[in-house]
């Protein structure tokens, strides 16, 4: 059952669900779990779709294939930031653990033991890795390709070209605790850089959070507002006949526009801002879009609420001097 729903799916989004499994240290067998946001989806699409009816006039047809798309790409996404989570969970142990390592070696340990050793409590779910590695080495598996191994179920860059920089360090023949001690030090020294660059671009990062967040509903509220005035006005003006001659420089036209469609324009344009946005976002302050996505829930919900709630407050406010 499992794996007929599973190749339903195109087989290269079937391997990457599998490769986030791995990075996200997820044990789910990727059919298992493919089968379940399958279901999630179905179900979650056809609940969706009709919410999302009371307020865009769409057809269904459009709108179940589309829901259907929306929820597994947040599951898709979720396995995204979960694997890069760890990864960055990762990084920031990594010159602890390759000093420790330096540590060991110059105190006369094996590569192996010296990497068990290396494995600390607090290091989480990172000393499971380490030891996991370490017994490898210990029972006959080549070093290099043990280390290898390991940057493969880990989606970081950084770790892979540090492990790398290792096995040819023991290929080479170089001083390892050197080696280890200095990159070690080098990335220490980029973290502290990458956090110089954060707090330059801080400033960035709040004016388009509250741009979008807070600037864009209050605007779309007020010209939404004023737009339904316009209508109700012109609806009450009469309009002179074609017999009756007139001088005014001005010519009337029936307003084609209406509450409905205002509203789902509207709708749909903060929901498109609130996901750009958050791309921007996430590229300003961590150097890549998708970091930003886990911002476009709180900034639709943001966007959304603050804009019925300015119309509603609008509407009472006014809407007895307008008449509407």
């Amino acid at each position: 059952m499992s794996r007929l729903i599973a190749s339903l799916y195109p087989k290269k989004t079937r391997q990457d669900f599998a490769d986030l499994l791995r990075y996200g240290n997820i044990p789910k067998e990727p059919e298992e779990y493919i089968t379940r946001v399958f279901f999630i989806s179905l179900i979650g699409g056809f609940a969706l779709t009709l919410f999302l009816r009371f307020f865009l006039d769409w057809s269904i047809f459009i709108l179940i294939p589309a829901s259907f798309l929306l929820i597994n790409g947040v599951f898709y996404t979720w396995l995204n930031l979960n694997a890069d989570s760890r990864a960055r969970y990762v990084e920031n142990l990594l010159p602890d653990v390759l000093q420790l390592m330096a540590s060991n070696l110059r105190a006369g340990l094996t590569i192996d033991r010296a990497l068990l050793l290396a494995a600390r409590p607090e290091f989480g779910q990172f000393k499971d890795d380490i030891n996991r590695v370490g017994k490898e080495i210990a029972t006959g598996k080549e070093v290099g390709e043990a280390l290898m191994d390991m940057g493969k179920s880990i989606k970081s860059e950084r770790l892979q070209k540090t492990f790398q920089l290792i096995v040819s360090a023991m290929a080479s023949g170089g001083q390892l605790a050197d080696l280890l001690q200095q990159t070690a030090l080098n990335l220490r020294q980029q973290k502290l850089v990458e956090q110089r660059v954060r707090v330059s671009v801080l400033t960035y990062v709040i004016f388009i959070f509250s741009a979008i967040g807070f600037g864009a509903p209050m605007l779309f509220s007020l010209s939404t507002f004023l737009v339904e005035v316009i209508t109700d006005i012109f609806s009450k003006v009469q309009l002179p006949t074609a017999n009756v001659a007139t001088n005014i420089p001005i010519t009337f036209s029936k307003i084609t526009i209406t509450p409905k469609f205002l509203n789902a324009y509207t709708i749909s344009s903060l929901m498109l801002t609130s996901l750009l946005g958050s791309l921007i976002l996430g590229l300003i302050s961590k150097g890549k879009e998708k970091e930003g996505l886990k911002y476009v829930p709180v900034l639709i919900i943001m966007t959304l609420t603050l804009f019925f709630l300015i119309k509603y407050v609008m509407g009472k406010l006014l809407g007895g001097l307008f008449n509407i």
